[in-house]
């Protein structure tokens, strides 16, 4: 018997974490996610790569780009 693996989303319109089954439009949702959870949890992980993103860009904008980017979450 093989498992069923339900990818999540945050849907921005509903303010919910829904099954891909329950997804709306690609323009108003994000992810997939592995778990309900994660999809909750959207923002800290937006932020964390924002911020990742942010410190790559200064590195670079330094002349630093030789350096191996941190390891994203």
């Amino acid at each position: 018997m093989s498992e069923v693996v339900t990818k999540w989303y945050w849907d921005l319109d509903k303010g919910i974490a829904v099954a891909a089954t329950d997804r709306g439009p690609g323009d108003h949702t994000l992810g997939p996610y592995p778990t309900k959870g994660e999809a909750e949890n959207w923002k800290s992980r937006v932020e964390s790569r924002n911020e990742a993103w942010d410190d790559d860009d200064e590195r670079w904008d330094h002349g630093e780009q030789d350096q191996p980017p941190p390891a994203a979450n």
